[in-house]
């Protein structure tokens, strides 16, 4: 309509609707910043490649088949992806430690639940998420950390994310140990409900799992990508989005120089056999897929 012909009340709406869309605008502005972080963070330890996108896509599948709404269940898997955040404050030397962590070093890993949580201090969409920020550590038996709270008074959310957390550290490998089968990390899962997990989401978790729902997830660091192996130092390898076949790129771990080549199971890292340049082993950003998650939780964001 022209709006030389709009009458007044249909030009405030209009006004309002498009006052409606720049806030929506800026909070995936906002959203996408926190979930570049997020990823910044991820991308300092060469064996969690793909964590935070298997840790958010498990999150939605369980809180959906939990009974979330899907507004409810985008929340959550946005929560999922940045569960980590605060681990922006962990020095490298712990978080890039090929064997296992002292007492010492493990209580300074211990704080990064507080740290995400005072992150996120006084940020439009820190209400949203912050409770699996601070409490995903949480155990229902009050084993806990960083408060050890126990059972209900964890936030359900928290204790969702948890188990999600709890079950990809599991199956995925790290440089003292090779990733669990699917199958043994959900009977620990089982053994381990109403005590590490909670009860209820836990058993749910299990049953999809056992049915196949997180097949495609595990060893995998975006839809139908799976992690690919540097022959030293496993499955270090992440291959973004925007990746093409002659693309170069570094093993964060060891080094070594891949090239993407196409065949027939689509492209694949190949050794070039020489060392990494600098620039290849900086890792690159995978904006398309910030930008789709962005897409796809828009819903979580919107204001009432």
């Amino acid at each position: 309509m022209n709006p030389a012909h709009m009458t007044s009340s249909e030009s405030q709406l209009s006004e309002v609707q498009g006052l409606r869309q720049e806030l929506a605008g800026q909070r995936q502005a906002l959203l996408a910043s926190l979930l570049v972080s997020a990823w910044m963070v991820e991308a300092r330890d060469p064996y969690t490649g793909g964590h935070l996108w298997r840790v958010a896509r498990m999150a939605h599948a369980l809180a959906l088949e939990s009974g979330s709404t899907p507004r409810d269940a985008s929340r959550i898997a946005m929560a999922g992806f940045l569960h980590d955040l605060g681990k922006v404050g962990i020095p490298d030397a712990i978080l890039r430690k090929p064997g296992r962590l002292t007492d010492e070093e493990f209580a300074t890993i211990k704080t990064h639940p507080r740290v995400g949580a005072r992150m996120l201090a006084g940020h439009p969409l820190a209400e949203l998420v912050v409770g699996v920020i601070h409490h995903h550590h949480e155990m229902p038996n009050g084993r806990g950390y960083p408060m050890g709270l126990v059972d209900a008074e964890i936030p359900r959310d928290a204790r969702l994310v948890g188990i999600c957390d709890a079950f990809d550290a599991m199956t995925s490998t790290r440089p003292y140990r090779t990733g669990m089968p699917i199958a043994k990390a959900l009977d620990i899962i089982e053994s381990e409900l109403g005590q590490q997990f909670d009860l209820a989401l836990g058993t749910i978790f299990v049953r999809m799992g056992r049915a196949g729902a997180f097949d495609a997830v595990v060893g995998h660091s975006d839809e139908g990508i799976p992690l690919q192996r540097c022959p030293a130092c496993g499955p270090t390898l992440v291959r973004t989005r925007s990746a093409r076949a002659g693309d170069h790129l570094g093993c964060p771990a060891c080094a070594a120089r891949f090239t993407w080549t196409r065949s027939e199971q689509g492209l694949q890292a190949l050794p070039t056999g020489e060392h990494a340049a600098a620039d290849e082993l900086e890792p690159g950003l995978d904006r398309a897929q910030i930008e789709a998650l962005v897409l796809d939780w828009a819903d979580a964001i919107v204001g009432d």
